[in-house]
């Protein structure tokens, strides 16, 4: 079917929302960053949004401005972009440089989409329904 590769390179007016990934891959092989990158492809095509491209900070020291972070809110001033995609918030940096970054992509005036929630409800859960340290507690 050579119409529907067609499709997948040409520009269209009706195409799903248009982001742009961002990543901080400091520790990890090539192999670790491939994984990542697949998360937002996966994520993006499940959610019907176009994963324009990913803008990766490799430096373990984050400048609110690093040249990636720079090269991502350039990306977001573009016309018809919806928003960058990361994996968590902890991507977006230590704590000291989030709620700036934060600021930053919602100034222009699109969104920040997390593909992991920052409270997941399932995971570390107790096992079963009461943690050993609940259980000691009135035992002193």
């Amino acid at each position: 079917m050579g119409m529907d590769d067609d499709l997948i390179t040409e520009r269209r007016s009706v195409a799903c929302p248009q982001v742009f990934g961002y990543l901080r891959h400091v520790t990890g092989g090539p192999a670790r960053h491939s994984a990542l990158v697949d998360c937002l492809i996966e994520y993006c095509r499940l959610h019907e949004l176009t994963l324009c491209g990913v803008f990766t900070d490799r430096e373990a020291t984050v400048a609110v401005r690093s040249p990636a972070f720079a090269g991502l809110l350039d990306a977001l001033e573009l016309p018809d972009t919806y928003g960058a995609v990361v994996p968590a918030l902890s991507h977006l940096g230590p704590k000291r440089v989030v709620s700036e970054r934060q600021r930053q992509i919602t100034a222009t005036n699109t969104r920040l989409i997390m593909i992991r929630p920052i409270r997941p409800t399932t995971e570390r859960a107790p096992r079963f329904g009461v943690s050993p340290g609940l259980q000691r507690q009135g035992d002193t």
